[in-house]
């Protein structure tokens, strides 16, 4: 394994990779830990030689022309999440991709994390010490980037042996495509401006709690923002909610809200009171409004006994098949079905989302449902 931490290195790193017909690649990010999930390490593995590559000390963006050549087959595992951070962080795409995940959710395997198919593919042990490590921290320890390598190390083996496994039951072309669609994905991300609304336990608060709910989940915000550290970890969730139910005025006070850990309040207790009074005080019109839950329509006998009809027949295929229910086809896509009543195969891949695998592994019976 080669640690890179300069910007040369890694020239020479891509040289060596590049026209790579196999490529294992990961990322270790520190969303965990940080303010902001951020990409720190970037792993790549040819079938003989792994290199962890320092995303904080040189410039990462030069990977995107070895990602992007349509020679080298991109392999991740669960790459959803790499794939954002990559494309977001660094304009990063990848042109060809082969998930170890989605190639095992296609199998039918039961357990389709990286550790359990390595194990059960590779006889490979993944030692997961070093799982909720700051990759954001420096220097780390030969362990850490031991741990980092073993994640790519074993890819290219893996891709193989999964490879042949969709070859033999003939879904080579489904996990193709489907690969296909999570690699073309657009890696923005969403905007959460009103998150306080998702907080546990405030369904009760009103009005002037809300106002104070709003503005102490901003100041934690912008504290954690300064700090480059996650949220919770300045303080927690329950802690949010327990301060915006009482409204606490003074550090006194403060000390007496159930949940409220002296650590917080030695800290921060200043902090916290100050955003309480001035969200207390506030003129009523600048309040949060609770969000109206949207008006459901009116039920639809002959929507639901369609949509169950086609729920019989994705739950038949997928048991035939030996896939996850969902995996073969979500609910959603299901109603989007029951909605436009498509009449033939044709007009049934039309509809938004639906895969052309999709068709293929049930398309028919689909219709017949429909009929």
């Amino acid at each position: 394994m080669r640690f890179i931490e300069s910007d040369r290195d890694l020239e020479a790193a891509l040289e060596a990779i590049a026209g790579q017909a196999l490529l294992g690649a990961d990322t270790e990010a520190a969303g965990y830990h940080r303010y902001r999930d951020r990409i720190c390490l970037v792993q790549l593995s040819t079938r003989t030689e792994t290199w962890v590559i320092d995303a904080l000390a040189v410039d990462v963006g030069p990977l995107g022309r070895v990602l992007v050549d349509g020679r080298t087959e991109v392999v991740l595992h669960d790459a959803d999440y790499d794939l954002r951070l990559l494309g977001r962080d660094h304009g990063i795409r990848v042109a060809r991709l082969f998930d170890t995940k989605v190639a095992a959710q296609f199998l039918g395997e039961s357990a389709i994390g990286l550790a359990g198919l390595a194990e059960r593919h590779l006889g490979v042990r993944l030692d997961k010490t070093h799982q909720r490590a700051d990759w954001a921290r420096r220097p780390l320890s030969k362990d850490q980037l031991e741990y980092a390598a073993e994640d790519t190390r074993h890819l290219p083996r893996l891709r193989d042996t999964l490879a042949a496994a969709l070859e033999e039951v003939g879904r080579s072309s489904w996990a193709a495509e489907e690969f296909a669609i999570r690699a073309a994905a657009s890696p923005d991300g969403v905007s959460d401006v009103e998150g306080f609304w998702k907080l546990r336990n405030i369904r009760d608060l009103r009005g002037r709690q809300l106002a104070v709910l709003r503005d102490v989940h901003g100041w934690r915000d912008e504290m954690a923002r300064r700090r480059d550290v996650a949220p919770f970890r300045v303080v927690g969730n329950d802690v949010v909610v327990a301060v915006a139910r009482e409204c606490p005025a003074t550090r006194t006070a403060l000390a007496q809200v159930k949940g409220v850990p002296a650590s917080v309040i030695e800290r921060y207790g200043a902090e916290l009171v100050a955003v309480v009074r001035s969200s207390a005080a506030s003129a009523a019109e600048t309040w949060p409004e609770r969000r109206r839950a949207p008006r459901r329509p009116p039920p639809d006998p002959a929507f639901e006994r369609r949509v169950d009809r086609l729920k019989s027949v994705r739950d038949a295929a997928a048991d035939a098949l030996g896939i996850e229910r969902g995996f073969l086809m979500p609910r959603q896509q299901l109603e989007d079905i029951a909605r436009r009543v498509p009449a033939d195969l044709a007009a049934l891949r039309a509809v938004p989302e639906v895969r052309k695998w999709q068709v293929e592994a049930l398309g028919a019976a689909l219709i017949e449902a429909l009929g």
